[in-house]
């Protein structure tokens, strides 16, 4: 909880589909009050730290559905303390992070281990998928739904055992779950097989461009129809996570508002970002499970999220060493970093795309707390915890190798100019990032969900 009171002053606030002039008085980790009318002078008395933002915008702080940051077991890619740190320069004060760690995360004692990490070391708000395996349905059921954020199945190839593959085990997580179930869907045989094919041609060294080719738009469509019908058939909570072809988004929802809605769909900066041409200069980089796919797909996802269609913008964040990227098509692992530069990509593709700014917040900010039901957070409300953004929509900044702050120090972005930069990030009231500089010593809270 935090100790220190501030008064917010001249802000340009975004939130819940406005865009106004206001002030904002933070006190013991929450917002106490909100001035849209001019305030009382003794609110900058010398106890309250005060902050001009004149010309800079106030959001709630980003919350992450999606991001993989490789503790325990993985820590030479990155870290919880790392990569929240990362996150926090980002505008991101809350994360929901994936189970495929070493050991994976698909035992409630190893979910307790990940919780007491992120009570340890992260910067930011977290909470942790449990992840389904063929036979864990019991550890499922016996997750906390007021702390756990959801259950991740893959139904496309993963490390060790997390594929579910088998009928029984997937349509019984989907009739049981009490919590989202949160799938990444790529259809297993379809991918082998393309995947044998190429390798007859080329060996192990595939060229990169052929990763959309191998894992396709059907290995996508033919995996999302199946989680879809499992979550009509039994009424389940069903997330679709990264969707990346145009032909998914047809099978989505525009009309029925987002809290009554029982499949919800995401998709991820790097697919709104780039598209099959820019293998030829990105290679491994921009190779990502689902793949980055054609620009008709790209362009059709930006027209999904401007309809309606799509509710949330994750990142994704799955760094790996720049080693690791460089070795040959099968070996080089799929995923790459992006906490830090997702809200300011998202900026800067909204002023592209002629996006308004208010959906843009409404994706990363409130509609993550909607789908999960997080209490409390999400949205710029009085009795709020105080997690909020400060943003300078005016101050373009160059990704380069030596302002990027994940363990692994790259980007796929880098040499791209961002078109604006946060300045200020509090978490629960604390002030964790400021203008370049971070106080270390700040914990994140374990986020808490309404079921």
């Amino acid at each position: 909880m935090s100790s220190t009171s501030y008064f917010l002053k001249n802000a340009r606030i975004v939130n819940e589909g406005l865009s106004y002039s206001g002030d904002l008085l933070i006190d013991k980790g929450i917002i106490r009050k909100i001035f849209t009318g001019g305030h009382n002078g003794q609110l900058e008395e010398s106890d309250r730290e005060v902050i001009d933002l004149d010309g800079l915008l106030l959001l709630p702080g980003v919350i992450d559905d999606q991001v993989h940051f490789r503790e325990p077991g993985l820590t030479h890619k990155g870290s919880i303390q790392t990569e929240s740190r990362a996150a926090v320069a980002g505008g991101i004060t809350s994360y929901m992070e994936m189970p495929n760690t070493l050991p994976q995360t698909t035992t409630q004692a190893r979910l307790e281990e990940k919780f007491r990490l992120g009570q340890q070391h992260s910067l930011a708000n977290f909470s942790f998928y449990i992840g389904a395996t063929n036979d864990n349905l019991p550890d499922i059921l016996a997750s906390n739904p007021e702390l756990v954020c959801g259950i991740k199945v893959f139904m496309g190839s993963s490390t060790g055992n997390m594929l579910v593959d088998d009928p029984g085990s997937l349509s019984g997580i989907f009739r049981e779950a009490r919590l989202p179930v949160a799938v990444h869907c790529e259809d297993e045989a379809i991918i082998r097989a393309r995947l044998g094919a190429a390798k007859s041609k080329y060996g192990e060294d595939i060229p990169p461009g052929h990763h959309p080719l191998i894992r396709n738009h059907e290995a996508c469509l033919t995996s999302s129809r199946l989680a879809v019908s499992l979550a009509e058939r039994y009424d389940t909570r069903l997330h679709l996570l990264h969707l990346s072809t145009l032909d998914e988004i047809r099978m989505l929802d525009n009309e029925t508002p987002l809290k009554n809605k029982r499949i919800t769909a995401e998709v991820c900066v790097h697919h709104l970002w780039f598209s099959m041409d820019d293998y030829a200069g990105k290679g491994a980089f921009i190779k990502w499970n689902p793949a980055v796919k054609y620009e008709e797909d790209r362009r059709g996802l930006i027209r999904g999220i401007r309809e309606g269609f799509l509710d949330v913008v994750a990142t994704d964040h799955a760094p790996h060493t720049r080693e690791e990227k460089l070795r040959p098509y099968t070996q080089s692992p799929s995923g790459g970093p992006m906490v830090q530069h997702a809200l300011p990509a998202m900026m800067t593709l909204a002023k592209r795309e002629k996006i308004p700014l208010e959906q843009i917040v409404q994706l990363m900010c409130h509609n993550p707390a909607i789908c999960f039901n997080l209490s409390g957070r999400g949205f710029i409300r009085e009795g709020y915890a105080a997690d909020l953004v400060v943003v300078d929509p005016d101050k373009p900044w160059v990704v380069e190798s030596d302002n990027i702050l994940c363990h692994c120090g790259w980007s796929p972005l880098e040499g791209t100019t961002l078109a604006a930069t946060v300045e200020y990030t509090f978490v629960n009231g604390n002030l964790v990032y400021k203008q370049g500089s971070f106080d270390e010593t700040i914990r994140g809270e374990a986020l808490r969900f309404s079921r």
